[in-house]
């Protein structure tokens, strides 16, 4: 089958092509490697170095005509989303309208769509979160991203095409970036194997669902079949806290770094952790590594990077 994966150079989507190529699939990459790497495609797929935006995409699906399509490009930092929501927006948003409309019009059946079960719900009312909680995001990242779903469902109504929004949770592991300010395991990680000091947002209560990427990955090929659509969380339904997540990988890297707070920011919520019991029940998926074993998995990559 041949898979097209945008933003498949990037952090989660290198490892969606790693795990299509182990499985026979042919794969074509979409990436501007604004933040991916090139280095991070498997040499087995075509890369083409092009923005989700461009109006250059539609040659690309015209030639490839991909059975399905893996959207994983995205700007992906809440803080980012709350100081410029005009570019969270665009990429987002219309990036992604981009993506779903060439892919209904060229033939694909499927479009598999990352979405954030971290930003979308908002502060839960429940814990864990099912797919049927309202949708109240408190950052424009959660909103581009739940805006994202809507235009899915409307090609879907508007054109048959079938789709599948996957709710991440908190995602880890190797070749995420360490740069910016998303992704606190990676950052953490860096800073503490370079004797740097690491700062804790706020008072470091605030709780994650931390996924291992390589879970993340079987997650999305678990949704190729024809079965599978609709919502479906990704995650493990185990809240950790920041501080117990940076008293662990100081353990892990033999950081002697003391816990240092500083103002929390805006547009996060305080607690989060989803269920993902549909995506168990209905396709037998389930995320397999601890967090201690992903952690330390992703400190060996870190140290070797």
């Amino acid at each position: 089958m041949k898979v097209l994966v945008t933003g498949g150079a990037g952090f989660i989507g290198s490892h969606v092509v790693d795990r299509l190529v182990e499985e026979g699939h042919q794969v074509v990459v979409v990436d501007d490697l604004s933040t991916g790497k090139r280095k991070h495609v498997n040499r087995a797929a075509s890369l083409y170095k092009l923005d989700i935006q461009s109006s250059r995409l539609e040659k690309v699906f015209r030639n490839e005509r991909p059975n399905i399509v893996m959207h994983l490009a995205a700007q992906v930092s809440v803080r980012a989303s709350v100081e410029n929501p005009m570019f969270d927006a665009q990429v987002n948003v219309l990036g992604t309208m981009n993506v779903v409309h060439q892919a209904a019009r060229h033939g694909a059946r499927k479009v598999i769509f990352s979405s954030s079960g971290d930003a979308i719900y908002g502060e839960q009312e429940v814990y864990p979160v099912s797919e049927l909680h309202q949708t109240k995001p408190l950052s424009a990242y959660g909103i581009s991203k739940l805006c994202g779903e809507h235009y899915l469902s409307y090609f879907q109504r508007v054109s048959g095409i079938q789709v599948v929004s996957l709710r991440y949770a908190n995602v880890y592991g190797p070749r995420q970036n360490p740069e910016g300010d998303a992704g606190v395991v990676a950052i953490f990680i860096r800073q503490m194997l370079n004797n740097e000091q690491p700062i804790i947002n706020g008072n470091g209560r605030q709780t994650r669902d931390f996924i291992f990427v390589d879970d993340v990955a079987q997650a999305n090929l678990a949704v190729m079949g024809q079965d599978s659509q609709g919502v479906y969380n990704v995650g493990t339904g185990v809240e950790t806290s920041i501080n117990e997540l940076y008293r662990i990988l100081a353990g892990l890297t033999g950081s002697p770094c003391k816990e240092v707070h500083g103002p929390a920011k805006s547009g996060e919520q305080m607690r989060s952790v989803i269920d993902s019991s549909k995506l168990r029940q209905e396709l037998g998926w389930d995320s397999e590594i601890t967090l201690t074993d992903g952690l330390e998995k992703t400190v060996a990559y870190f140290r070797g990077a």
